[in-house]
């Protein structure tokens, strides 16, 4: 589930518990796992019902102001009035936003990178481009691939194309 930049600080802290949702079929589930910004939450109820019916305690949970800012946030998908049906969603916050560690570099995990390199090279038809275009990724960073095909003399989609190869690598 997507929310807005501005609720995940109240979603992370357990502030904000619900959201309703103009959806023409549900893109949540109960028992679902979402991850918010810094948090992770849990689908706790997924429930289709008229938008006359969310309760004021339904919209204090929402950490919106009050009804019509939340038909106005729901509303992205078209109009609602007091009879649209929407998707009244309760969640509760499960823990923090997993780290993602990189995997240690092992002596055989280099070894299996350097052999694709060296695959990579001898099948070109330009030869060996691996560790050039490597490099010139590391001098000119958040240069354009335009420039970086100019600088090598390449066609802009073929040099795009062999960068996607390295970033599949984990090396750009």
């Amino acid at each position: 589930m997507q929310f807005t930049q501005d609720s995940h600080a109240a979603i992370a802290d357990g502030t904000v518990t619900l959201t309703i949702r103009l959806w023409k079929q549900p893109h949540a589930k109960v028992g679902g796992r979402y991850t918010v910004g810094s948090a992770v939450i849990e689908v706790d109820a997924v429930e289709l019902l008229p938008f006359h019916a969310i309760s004021d305690a339904d919209l204090k949970r929402t950490g919106l102001a009050d009804r019509e800012a939340a038909r106005a946030r729901a509303a992205h998908a078209g109009p609602i009035d007091d009879d649209t049906l929407v998707f009244r969603i309760e969640f509760h916050r499960v823990g923090p936003r997993p780290q993602s560690e990189p995997p240690p570099a092992t002596a055989q995990l280099v070894g299996e990178v350097m052999a694709k390199l060296e695959a990579m090279d001898a099948r070109s038809r330009r030869g060996p481009w691996t560790r050039a275009t490597l490099q010139l990724i590391e001098e000119r960073p958040g240069t354009v691939s335009t420039e970086l095909a100019e600088a090598v003399g390449w066609p802009r989609m073929e040099f795009k194309a062999s960068v996607r190869k390295l970033k599949a690598l984990g090396l750009t």
